[in-house]
C-alpha cells in the first residue's frame, strides 16, 4: 500500500509528464514552422487530411468544366501544367506548401507572391522528376539509391538529382519560367481559399510599399486552437510509475493516478467496451504489481557508450562528425570553394542521419536519468483487442528493443538456488546467438567460453568488440555480468535478472493445437525431442525438389523461416516473395521473377504437406468467416478460454495512394457512403492471425492463475527470474494442455461465429504429452 507521500509524489510525477508532454507538442509545432515544415504539425497534417478531399474535387471540377468549354481564360494558361499530374498529387502539393509558407515565422514568407510561386515550382519539380523517370527511369533509381537518404530536404534531393541528369546528358527539361509557375500557384491558391475559407489576402502598408500576405481567417484559426487544444489532452507523457498501478475493472480505469494521463488508454485498445472476465482482468493487475530497476552495470555503459559516441546494435547515440577545415584560399579559388561546400554537405548530411536515427536512443536515455537512481518502479498495462497484453509507457518496458531489455531488472531479487546455474546459463547461450542449439549444447558453449563470459562480466567497456556482435549484444552483456557474479565469482547469492524464454513458432503450436495434428505438433516442440525440431528446415527440404534448379543449393530454413512463420498469420504469396527474395538476397543471391514465384508456390505446397492440419483450419476459417459475413453479421466475436471477450470488426475505407517522388508518400483516406459496409476480405485475412493471437493470450493468462513470482511478458513470450523459470515453464504447459486437451476449443469457437460446417480436425495428438517437450517455450 503506498503512502500518502508515495502517491503526493506519483502525482508530481504525472504532472511532471503531463507539462512535459505538452511543452514537447509546442517546442515541436515551433521547430516546425520555424523550418517552414508546418505541414508537418499536429494542426497541418489534421487539417491537410480535410483540405484535399476538397480541393481534389475542386480541380476534378474544373477539369469537367473544361471538357465542356466552360472554363475561363485564367485557367487556359496553365491547364498545360496540370496535364501530366493527377488532382490528388497537384492538391497534395499545394496544400503543403501553403501551410509551409503562410505559417512560416520567415519574414516574408507568406507574401502573395513567396507563396503562390512556392506552389508553382514544387508542381514544377515533381513534373521534373516524372519527365526523368520516363525519360531515365534506370539512372533516376541509381541516384536516389546512391545519392539520396531522408535527412535531404527536397530541394536538395531535386539539385542532386538534377547536377548528375545534365551530367550523365538525359535530356534537358525545359523551365516553366517564374510567372507561369506564379499563375499556376495562384490558381491553386485561389481554389484553396474558395473550399476552406481558411487563408485571405492582408493588404499590409509598410513604409510607402504595400504588400499582400496570405493570412489564416479567423475561422481556421478557431479551427487550430482546437486542434492543438485536443492534442494537449493527449500528450502527456507516458512513463513507468513509482507506485503500483490502479487496478483495472470493467467499471473503472485503473494505470495512472491522474485522469488528464489516462485520456487514450483505455483497458482494451480498439474496445468498445465489453465486459471482461475475471481471468484476464486479474492477471493484467498482477502485472502492473510486478517492480522494476534500471540495472546498474546497463546504464554506466550506455552513459559511457552515449558520452564516446560509439553505437551498439539498437544503440544508437548521436554521432557528430567535425565539418572540414576550411581551405586557405576558399574566398579566391571557385574550385577549392566548391569542393568544400560538397564536403561539408556529405558531413551535414551524415550528422543529420546520425541524428535521426538517434531519437529512439535519446528518449530512452532521457527516461533512464529520470528513474535511474530509483529502487522500484511499476508498469502499467492494457490489452488490445485481442487480449493481448502491452506497456503503455513507450520506453523503459520489457516490450522495448534489446537495449531498452537489457536496462531492466526486478526489483526484488531471489535467492540463488539449485535450478539457477542452468537459467542463468541458457540466457547467456541463447542471447549470444544459440537460441537453436539444444539445451545440452547451449550448457556447453557456457562451459567452453567460460572465459569470454568472464572478461564480459567484469570489463563490458574494455571487452567491447567480445560482446557487440552477439545476437542481442545488450542482452548478452547483462546475462554475463549476471552470470560472472552469481556462478563464476560468487560474489553473489542473489539474482533480479531476466530470464526469457519464447514459444517456438507461436502460430503452428496453437493451430496443431486446435486440429489436434500430431505431425505438425512434433515439429513445433508441443511433443517431446531430444532436441529442438525445426519446421522451417522440414518446409525447406519438402520444398526443394520443386524449386527452379537454380534456388535449389540455397533452400534451408534461413531461406523458408519468416514464410513458415507468417503463413499461420495469414501472410500472402506475395508478402512471401518478399521474404524469399530478402533471405535469397542475404546470401548475394538474385533471383528472377519467374522463379521467385516458383519458389514461393513450391514453399506454399510444401507446408500442405509438411503441416496439413494448421493448413486446412485457416482455410476453414475463411470459409466460414465469408459465410458470416455474407449472412449479416457486422462484426465478429469470441469469448477465449482465459475469459477474454474478442470484438472484431472491420468496415471498408476507400484509400487512395498517392506516390509523390519529391514529397514522400501521401495516403489520402476518402470517406465514401459505404464507410459502414462490412470488409469481408479484412475479416477473413484477420480472424486466423486474431484467433491465435488470442489463445497465446489466453496461455499466458491462464498460466499466471498459478504463478506467485515477478513476471513480465513480451506477446507470447514469458520473463521471470532464474530461480522461477521451472516453474513458469511447467504452468505454462499445463495452460496449453487445460485448452487443447481438456477441451475441443476450435468447435467451441465455430459455435461462437455462427460456423455452419464442422472444423477439420484430424485428432491424432494427445496434447498432454507437451508437459514433458524441453523445446514448447525455450
Amino acid at each position: 500500500m503506498a503512502t500518502p507521500d508515495q502517491i503526493k509524489e506519483q502525482v508530481q510525477l504525472e504532472r511532471d509528464a503531463i507539462a512535459q508532454g505538452i511543452k514537447k507538442l509546442k517546442d515541436n509545432t515551433k521547430a516546425l514552422e520555424e523550418k517552414s515544415y508546418a505541414s508537418a504539425s499536429v494542426y497541418g497534417i489534421a487539417s491537410i487530411d480535410v483540405l484535399i478531399p476538397k480541393l481534389v474535387e475542386r480541380i476534378k471540377d474544373t477539369n469537367l468544366r473544361i471538357k465542356k468549354g466552360q472554363t475561363g481564360a485564367a485557367f487556359k494558361e496553365i491547364r498545360q501544367y496540370l496535364a501530366d499530374m493527377e488532382p490528388e498529387a497537384a492538391a497534395c502539393i499545394a496544400s503543403k506548401v501553403t501551410f509551409d509558407k503562410v505559417f512560416s515565422v520567415k519574414d516574408e514568407s507568406n507574401t502573395i507572391q513567396n507563396v503562390t510561386a512556392a506552389i508553382g515550382h514544387a508542381i514544377e519539380d515533381e513534373c521534373q522528376m516524372r519527365h526523368y523517370e520516363r525519360t531515365a527511369p534506370g539512372l533516376l533509381n541509381t541516384i536516389i539509391k546512391n545519392y539520396s537518404h531522408n535527412s535531404q530536404g527536397t530541394a536538395q534531393k531535386l539539385t542532386v538529382i538534377k547536377t548528375l541528369m545534365n551530367r550523365y546528358g538525359v535530356e534537358e527539361w525545359k523551365s516553366w519560367g517564374q510567372p507561369n509557375r506564379i499563375r499556376l500557384g495562384g490558381w491553386l491558391l485561389d481554389c484553396i481559399i474558395e473550399v476552406t475559407h481558411w487563408f485571405t489576402v492582408e493588404l499590409t502598408r509598410e513604409g510607402r510599399k504595400t504588400k499582400n500576405y496570405i493570412v489564416a481567417t479567423p475561422e481556421f484559426m478557431a479551427v487550430k486552437d482546437q486542434l492543438m487544444y485536443n492534442a494537449e489532452l493527449f500528450a502527456p507523457l507516458a512513463w513507468p510509475m513509482l507506485i503500483e498501478p490502479n487496478d483495472w475493472t470493467n467499471e473503472r480505469a485503473g494505470g495512472y493516478l491522474l485522469n488528464e494521463v489516462m485520456r487514450g488508454h483505455d483497458l482494451v485498445r480498439r474496445g468498445v467496451g465489453l465486459i471482461q472476465g475475471e481471468t484476464p482482468l486479474s492477471f493484467l493487475n498482477e502485472l502492473q504489481k510486478v517492480a522494476y530497476r534500471l540495472n546498474p552495470i546497463v546504464v554506466s555503459v550506455a552513459e559511457e557508450l552515449q558520452e564516446r559516441g560509439i553505437s551498439v546494435g539498437k544503440f544508437l547515440p548521436i554521432i557528430d562528425y567535425p565539418l572540414p577545415p576550411k581551405p586557405v584560399d576558399i574566398a579566391e579559388n571557385f574550385d577549392s570553394r566548391k569542393a568544400y561546400r560538397r564536403a561539408a554537405a556529405e558531413v551535414m548530411n551524415r550528422n543529420a542521419q546520425s541524428f535521426k536515427k538517434s531519437c529512439r536512443t535519446r528518449m530512452t536515455m532521457e527516461a533512464v536519468e529520470r528513474f535511474k537512481n530509483r529502487e522500484r518502479f511499476y508498469i502499467p498495462w492494457s490489452f488490445d483487442y485481442r487480449g493481448r497484453i502491452y506497456p503503455i509507457p513507450a520506453f523503459l518496458t520489457p516490450q522495448d528493443t534489446d537495449f531498452g531489455k537489457s536496462l531492466l531488472q526486478f526489483a526484488d531479487a531471489a535467492y540463488l538456488t539449485d535450478e539457477c546455474e542452468k537459467w542463468l546459463a541458457f540466457q547467456v547461450a541463447t542471447t549470444y546467438g544459440r537460441d537453436k542449439d539444444s539445451w545440452d549444447e547451449r550448457q556447453q558453449w557456457v562451459i567452453d567460453n567460460r572465459q569470454l563470459i568472464e572478461n564480459v562480466g567484469k570489463d563490458p567497456l574494455r571487452f567491447l568488440p567480445d560482446w557487440e556482435s552477439a545476437d542481442e549484444p545488450w542482452q548478452f552483456m547483462c546475462a554475463c555480468n549476471e552470470y560472472y557474479h552469481c556462478i563464476i565469482a560468487r560474489d553473489r547469492d542473489w539474482t533480479r535478472s531476466f530470464i526469457a524464454t519464447d514459444a517456438s513458432c507461436s502460430g503452428l503450436q496453437i493451430l496443431a493445437g486446435l486440429a489436434k495434428d500430431r505431425n505438425t505438433a512434433k515439429l513445433v516442440n508441443v511433443l517431446p525431442s531430444d532436441r529442438p525440431q525445426d519446421a522451417y528446415k522440414v518446409v525447406a527440404e519438402e520444398a526443394k525438389p520443386n524449386c527452379p534448379e537454380v534456388i535449389r543449393p540455397h533452400m534451408d530454413r534461413k531461406t523458408t523461416k519468416r514464410t513458415v512463420m507468417t503463413v499461420p498469420y495469414n501472410a500472402k504469396p506475395f508478402s512471401n516473395r518478399g521474404y524469399i527474395r530478402e533471405a535469397l538476397k542475404e546470401k548475394d543471391v538474385e533471383i528472377e521473377k519467374e522463379d521467385l514465384s516458383n519458389t514461393v508456390k513450391a514453399v506454399r505446397d510444401a507446408m500442405e504437406v509438411v503441416v496439413p492440419g494448421p493448413m486446412a483450419v485457416m482455410k476453414w476459417i475463411e470459409k466460414e468467416v465469408a459465410q458470416a459475413i455474407k449472412s449479416g453479421k457486422e462484426f465478429l466475436e469470441w469469448v477465449t478460454p482465459s475469459g477474454f471477450v474478442v470484438h472484431q470488426k472491420f468496415n471498408k475505407k476507400e484509400i487512395e495512394r498517392i506516390s509523390l517522388h519529391l514529397l514522400g508518400r501521401k495516403d489520402l483516406s476518402v470517406a465514401t457512403e459505404d464507410s459502414d459496409e462490412v470488409d469481408i476480405k479484412h475479416h477473413k485475412n484477420a480472424t486466423a492471425p486474431n484467433l491465435i493471437h488470442s489463445l497465446d493470450a489466453s496461455i499466458l493468462a491462464l498460466a499466471a492463475t498459478s504463478f506467485q513470482y515477478p513476471l513480465a511478458v513480451i506477446h507470447d513470450s514469458v520473463i521471470c527470474r532464474a530461480t522461477d523459470m521451472d516453474n513458469l515453464s511447467k504452468v505454462v504447459r499445463e495452460a496449453y494442455v487445460d485448452i487443447f486437451a481438456k477441451r475441443e476449443y476450435l468447435k467451441e469457437w465455430a459455435a461462437q461465429i455462427g460456423a455452419v460446417s464442422e472444423p477439420p480436425i484430424i485428432g491424432d495428438l494427445n496434447p498432454e504429452s507437451v508437459i514433458d517437450s524441453t523445446y514448447f517455450f525455450c
